[in-house]
């Protein structure tokens, strides 16, 4: 398992810095407001140390989730009971007159919003089940390996249309369903062709998790666009430039293998 995360850590690191630079450029281009300061290092490192007990808590829900100290659900019980710790002990800006206020106030409100989003990712999960009992139904994916072994023959050729694939399964189909139905038809196609299972893995979730944030069926999109109050037409408007940066990363893994990291 270690060997997985840590090959994950240069895609994350690729595609992080892909997008901050888009969000960079288009606010240069838009030209949105912002607080001109230089840059001073001091007051970075205090940030970092003001802001260390916050960042702490995914590195612990990894170490307990790593080492089985706990289950994924024990997990987020201790690292909400932790959240709390902080907020009250370190930063102190939590106290119980506003913890029952947030609790009072928003109580309603957040639970229909929290209702409205689970309803929606519940329907779109609902349809990609379908979509993926179809699609194995009509043996759509076995059809493909045929192919791909009896007519492109060419490893390169064989890749690119195990992407091409993964983009438009990705489009209907959520990610874990699509994993479970396409990983068992590409495993014995990469070994036919001296892919690497390890990235093939990285291939895999970087493209098939594109799907999450494009239309029709994206689970993160429409999650996002419900937050925002806004529609699924107008956030994918804005986000082709995240999609290209995206595609980049997936060829780069996909060609080189050297960026896969062991």
């Amino acid at each position: 398992m270690s060997q997985w995360l840590f090959a994950g850590v240069l895609p994350g690191l690729m595609l992080t810095i892909g997008f901050v630079m888009v969000n960079y450029i288009s606010a240069r281009v838009r030209r949105f407001p912002h607080t001109a300061s230089t840059f001073n290092t001091r007051r970075v490192f205090g940030l970092a140390v003001q802001a260390s007990p916050a960042l702490l808590m995914p590195v612990l829900i990894l170490v307990l989730l790593r080492f089985g100290f706990a289950t994924p659900t024990e997990v987020s019980v201790l690292a909400v009971l932790y959240a709390l710790a902080v907020g009250v002990f370190v930063y102190r800006d939590m106290t119980f007159k506003r913890f029952m206020s947030a609790l009072v106030a928003s109580g309603v409100s957040a639970l229909v919003a929290s209702g409205v989003a689970t309803g929606v990712v519940m329907l779109v999960i609902m349809g990609s089940a379908v979509i993926g009992w179809l699609m194995t139904f009509s043996q759509i994916p076995q059809t493909f390996a045929t192919w791909c072994v009896e007519t492109l023959k060419d490893p390169h050729l064989i890749i690119l249309a195990m992407i091409g694939v993964m983009l438009v399964v990705g489009l209907f189909i959520d990610l874990p369903a699509a994993i479970l139905l396409l990983g068992p038809i590409f495993v014995p196609l990469a070994k036919l062709i001296g892919l690497d299972l390890l990235q093939l893995g990285l291939v895999m979730v970087l493209t098939l998790a594109l799907g999450l944030y494009t239309p029709p069926v994206g689970t993160t999109l429409f999650i996002s666009s419900s937050v925002a109050k806004t529609t699924i037409l107008q956030t994918t408007k804005e986000l082709w430039p995240f999609y290209l940066v995206a595609l980049v990363s997936i060829f780069l893994f996909a060609y080189f293998p050297l960026l896969t990291i062991r």
